[in-house]
């Protein structure tokens, strides 16, 4: 690939790394140098691309979607998975968990096996979200209650094995029959347990082994001044990391703030949970095989229930900074870095020599004017 360089960026490089106000960066599939302007010396041959002073952060990163575009991930199809992947780049993401839905055996194992093909036919999915079927009725939300129960761990590693060994995240309820010998399970795969449409107490959760909440306050037991629940346990744990959907909608701002002042930045993964419905307009579609009615960007079933959303990432970062008064740098953590420190993705997340060329350019609006996935422009 032609080397390239983008220069007079404002670079947030991610993590802890400090602002680069006036910046440039070279790279091909990796990136080979950050620096100043001041550092910057032009190289024969190569395109240079005029930032004009906007943005350069790292390509996001979403752990939870489940489609957009009119495109499912249950619905089994790998070509239309890499055209989704490639349409996710319009919203500044470079890298996603392809997220799956409680279905039947047969359905949630097609899912698995066309995610892994799409991998390979270079969709840019760094993993699978298996979100049920290990789950609490109670707690359903947009789930099929019918095919809900406890863990069944030879059912669970035949999908693994059918993913390609690509399952890193698993929504489960921990207050279930057989939770502590199935979080045994995902801890020898090096598997993130997050607890997810559960009605567990926090005392249930103390014994058990999650470091990850699905959609926080979405789908679980809430807070109440006698009893954490479920938030309350994911809010007040350290170390324990939450999932939020700053759409608006699923959660009132004034609860994502209260999360942000609890949790911190570092402490938090914003997601889409979109489903196919995602860059689509008004309408009937479906979730995990049942009716989702979408008007005014609101995803519900026909019983009212939230199902899943039609956030965009690139929204999600303009609004966490609405909401909470954060900083464009902990946005960055929000929507990359803290993704790629959890899930061990050395490669992406930050902005360095060495490190994927994956990267949003965005104008002083927070709106992507151009993403990178390893070099490559989604605009062709």
């Amino acid at each position: 690939m032609k080397q390239k360089v983008v220069i007079n960026a404002e670079i947030y490089p991610g993590g802890k790394a400090e602002l680069i106000k006036q910046g440039y960066m070279r790279f091909s599939e990796q990136i080979k140098e950050v620096g100043t302007m001041n550092e910057y010396k032009e190289q024969e041959g190569e395109t240079v691309i005029d930032a004009k002073g906007n943005l350069l952060i790292p390509g996001m990163i979403d752990i939870h979607i489940h489609g957009g575009h009119g495109i499912d991930f249950m619905d089994a199809n790998p070509e239309a998975n890499v055209e989704l992947s490639d349409k996710l780049m319009e919203e500044g993401v470079t890298s996603f968990f392809a997220t799956t839905m409680t279905q039947t055996y047969d359905n949630i194992t097609r899912a698995m096996e066309t995610i892994q093909t799409a991998k390979k036919m270079g969709a840019h999915i760094e993993g699978v979200h298996l979100e049920g079927p290990f789950i609490n009725p109670k707690k359903a939300g947009a789930q099929d209650p019918q095919f809900m129960g406890p863990a069944q761990i030879d059912t669970f590693l035949k999908w693994y094995e059918a993913s390609g060994d690509q399952i890193k995240l698993v929504t489960y309820a921990p207050e279930l029959e057989g939770a502590r010998e199935f979080e045994q399970v995902m801890k020898e795969r090096e598997i993130i347990p997050s607890v997810g449409h559960s009605d567990a107490i926090r005392a249930e959760l103390l014994e058990s082994a999650a470091t990850h909440a699905t959609h926080l306050y979405n789908g679980m037991r809430g807070l109440h001044h006698r009893e954490a629940g479920v938030a309350g346990h994911a809010l007040i744990t350290e170390g324990l990391q939450v999932e939020i959907i700053a759409d608006g909608i699923h959660i009132h701002p004034d609860m994502i703030k209260l999360a942000y002042l609890i949790k911190g930045a570092e402490g938090i993964s914003l997601i889409s949970d979109a489903m196919m419905a995602k860059g689509m307009e008004n309408g009937d579609y479906e979730l995990g095989g049942q009716k989702v009615i979408v008007v005014g960007g609101e995803a519900r079933l026909e019983n009212g229930s939230l199902a899943g959303s039609v956030l965009t990432m690139d929204r999600a970062f303009r609004n966490i900074i609405e909401f909470t008064g954060c900083s464009i740098a902990e946005a960055v953590q929000m929507t990359s870095s803290n993704q790629a420190r959890e899930f061990g993705l050395t490669q992406k997340g930050l902005l360095e020599a060495g490190k994927d060329a994956d990267f949003v350019l965005m104008n002083p609006q927070f709106e992507v004017e151009n993403t990178y996935q390893l070099g490559k422009s989604f605009k062709k």
